[in-house]
């Protein structure tokens, strides 16, 4: 007979089958929730690595934000440049074409509010819709005769430019507009509103575009219907560098896309 053990010390139980068979089910259960985890985590990180796509109504609200921060974001220069091209129809000159011409920056006046940027009728017009700040420059025609100025109206989305542009338009002329800027030492220097010939107004985007034109040598308004000539050559001064300046203001940008990546 072999002896016990010591007294005080007892021996181990062997581990039976269902203890056994417990620990692989736990350690199994382990390893696929391990697995799982790791799965949901690949998957994402590949979410977001994948280029995001914006919907239709998104990128049209990107690119209205980025087409009314245009004039706070362009320089003077640009929205005003140096020279600006526009046309004369062919009816003007009896001619088969229409004849390009030039306009010249004379000068860029600072930034004014709207109240103190337009005449009494156009400020009614410009409050109504909510007008937020006008931006405005002087041109001369290729001749050195005719002056226009060009107001640009910020309102707060393109169907307020258009209405208002639609309310000046309505009227006769001289249409209410934008007042006249003179510059010092230049040959804008005696262009006020008492030179005021005619007044031309058109939108682009959420910006009403307005203009005052006159002659350079400080003559009062005259009737314009006494010179179809000169009248037909100041519209399409109005209308051509308003269009030249508006145009690049309002013209859509590229869709938007996401380049991809966190934070996207």
């Amino acid at each position: 007979m072999q002896p016990g053990p010591p007294a005080g010390e007892g021996s181990a139980a062997p581990a039976g089958p269902g203890r056994s068979g417990w620990r692989r089910g736990l350690t199994l259960l382990a390893l696929i929730l391990g697995t799982a985890g790791l799965a949901a985590s690949a998957a994402g990180v590949s979410a977001q690595l994948l280029p995001r796509r914006f919907t239709a109504a998104q990128q049209q609200q990107i690119m209205a934000w980025e087409i009314a921060g245009r004039w706070r974001t362009t320089p003077a220069g640009k929205i005003f440049p140096a020279s600006v091209a526009y046309k004369l129809s062919s009816g003007t000159f009896n001619a088969g074409s229409a004849l390009s011409l030039t306009a010249h920056l004379v000068g860029i006046a600072r930034q004014a509010s709207c109240q103190a940027a337009g005449d009494p009728a156009a400020v009614a017009v410009l409050s109504a819709g909510s007008c937020a700040a006008v931006l405005r420059a002087t041109y001369v025609d290729q001749t050195d005769s005719i002056l226009v100025t060009i107001g640009v109206a910020v309102m707060p989305t393109a169907t307020a430019a258009r209405s208002a542009a639609g309310q000046l338009s309505a009227r006769p002329q001289p249409r209410p507009g934008v007042r006249a800027v003179a510059f010092r030492d230049t040959l804008a220097q005696a262009f006020g509103d008492h030179q005021r010939q005619l007044s031309w107004a058109t939108s682009a985007g959420p910006y009403l575009i307005m203009s005052t034109v006159g002659y350079a040598d400080g003559r009062p308004r005259e009737q314009m219907s006494t010179d179809p000539y000169a009248s037909q050559e100041m519209a399409g001064l109005a209308s051509g560098v308003a269009s030249a300046i508006g145009g690049p203001l309002g013209a859509p940008p590229a869709p938007p896309r996401c380049p991809g990546g966190p934070g996207c």
